[in-house]
């Protein structure tokens, strides 16, 4: 009986603490503490709302955690259900065997890798290109009923929620069809870069309110900054000189290209609101690659492994979340209102999941930067396909911007390969 005791006083951390947050974010909500922003800043209340239903997971995941490092619960536990969960949530393995434990790649012929090449492009493209489209569509558009009604959706986090469920499905599926390695990395380090996906994923739904798709595109490609200063913070990362030259490059024509487009709506309030948006979308997005990279390094999971495992745990913090503020009923009763949003949201979800697997698979059969080649023509394709449906205007400072970003990216993909050839070739000289 005394064996047990420790994983009760584990449950009932847990389960007290979430209670008792939930409750009290409740009560918050149903006030409308976070309800007296300007309508300009009405994003802050709901930010201000999701961070409540995260920290109500997160939180008793900490005591729990910290509960276990001091007591040394899991030197301590048994073979039973609890000890197993908690010993998959929280501990620590050996690190993997790179050299035994790394599959073999797969060879393809010469036509074999053609045809693959071609299907993961316009995969790829067909995948990305109807995913923006159709966020644009949802986040920007009024929505139309049988009554000739109008509405427009505005819960980013529920579109996170669907986002997530379905990748989460499609990676568990891809798991389950196909053999992957040993797992060993403790869940518990996925949360990090859970939490920082969610964040970016609704900064991003949320800027489309107040920035247009093209500044959305571009400052996508224009992540280059930030992904290398969190890369040497968290990975100690270091660059070479040609790196810093195109991020400069791609920065400046960033500039311009904002300058020269404004939105149409386009008070002071909003530009800066969006701008807010923007820097929190790359800021969040940049920490969530560099952290997933690290976890690579010290843990050799599978892409798919860490996709399914991330968006486990988005599932949780969004559905939380949501279950707190009643988005669920809002967003069903909308769906109810407007059955063509439910068409939208699921295809949105779809093309979501489906790019990431062709994400992973385009890595793991042709390497970085073929992929890179690839998501620099979708990035085009999307500012084309908006300007034309949506009739974005761009002038000539503009062009010439979007220009000076596209050719910073070609010229990283030209150095990166030139790079890899010299120091390729340095030992073979060597050896003559």
């Amino acid at each position: 009986m005394s064996k047990n005791i420790p994983g009760l006083i584990i449950c009932l951390i847990f389960f007290t603490t979430f209670l008792v947050l939930f409750l009290f974010s409740k009560c918050l909500i149903s006030l409308r503490v976070f309800q007296d922003f300007e309508p300009e800043y009405s994003w802050l209340s709901h930010c201000v709302t999701n961070v409540l239903g995260y920290s109500t997971v997160i939180i008793p995941g900490y005591l729990v955690f910290k509960y276990i490092r001091k007591t040394n619960y899991l030197d301590r536990a048994g073979n039973g259900f609890l000890p197993t969960i908690i010993h998959k949530f929280f501990g620590e393995e050996e690190l993997i065997d790179r050299a035994n434990s790394s599959s073999t790649p797969t060879q393809y012929s010469q036509s074999k890798k053609a045809v693959l090449l071609v299907t993961y492009f316009i995969g790829l493209l067909i995948s990305f290109l109807c995913w923006g489209v159709l966020q644009e569509k949802i986040m920007t558009q009024n929505y139309v009923n049988s009554l000739n009604e109008t509405s427009q959706f505005k819960d980013s986090q529920f579109l996170v929620l669907v986002n997530r469920v379905l990748a989460f499905c499609f990676s568990g599926i891809y798991i389950c069809c196909k053999r992957q390695p040993r797992h060993k990395c403790p869940l518990y380090k996925y949360i990090f870069c859970s939490l920082s996906n969610v964040m970016s994923s609704w900064c991003q739904y949320e800027a489309l309110k107040y920035v247009s798709f093209l500044h959305q595109v571009l400052s996508k490609a224009a992540k280059t900054i930030p992904v290398m200063i969190m890369g040497k913070i968290i990975s100690r990362t270091k660059y070479e000189y040609y790196e810093y030259l195109t991020a400069i490059i791609l920065s400046v024509g960033m500039l311009f290209f904002m300058l020269d487009t404004g939105d149409d709506n386009g008070t002071t309030i909003t530009t800066f609101t969006g701008v807010v948006l923007l820097t929190s979308y790359i800021a969040f997005d940049s920490f969530t690659s560099n952290w997933q990279g690290a976890l690579f390094k010290s843990f050799g999971m599978s892409p798919v492994q860490m996709m399914c495992a991330v968006n486990f745990f988005s599932c949780i913090l969004t559905s939380t979340s949501l279950l707190q503020k009643g988005g669920f009923i809002e967003s069903i009763n909308f769906m109810y209102q407007f059955p063509s949003f439910i068409i939208d949201c699921f295809l949105l979800s779809f093309c979501s999941a489906i790019g990431q697997l062709l994400i992973f698979s385009t890595l793991a059969t042709f390497g970085p930067l073929v992929f890179a080649i690839i998501s620099t023509i979708r990035q085009g394709c999307s500012v084309l396909l908006s300007c034309l449906i949506y009739h974005h205007q761009v002038n000539a400072l503009g062009i010439f911007g979007i220009v000076l970003v596209f050719f910073s990216i070609f010229l990283r993909i030209y150095c990166s390969y030139r790079m890899k050839n010299i120091r390729n070739r340095r030992p073979n000289e060597g050896k003559n």
